[in-house]
C-alpha cells in the first residue's frame, strides 16, 4: 500500500542525486535511508558499515545449509 507524504524539496533532490548513482527509483532511495535510521537508531553501537552489510545480505538468495564433508 502507497501513500502520499509531502517531503522537502531540497530531500527529494537528494534522495534523486543518490538514487541515480544507486540505480534506484527515488521512492526506494527514501526508503533505503528510512531503514538505514531506523536500524541506527534501535541498534546504536553498530556502525553504518555493518548497517549496510546487514541490509545487502538480507537481499542475497539463500543458499541453503552448508554441509561439512
Amino acid at each position: 500500500m502507497s501513500i502520499n507524504v509531502k517531503l522537502s524539496e531540497d530531500l527529494v533532490a537528494q534522495a534523486k542525486r543518490y538514487a541515480q548513482i544507486q540505480h534506484r527509483s527515488v521512492p526506494k532511495q527514501i526508503e533505503y535511508w528510512s531503514q538505514i535510521g531506523r536500524i541506527a537508531e534501535e541498534n546504536p553501537d553498530l556502525p553504518f558499515t555493518m548497517i549496510r552489510d546487514i541490509m545487502l545480505a538480507d537481499q542475497e538468495e539463500p543458499v541453503g545449509e552448508y554441509k561439512f564433508g
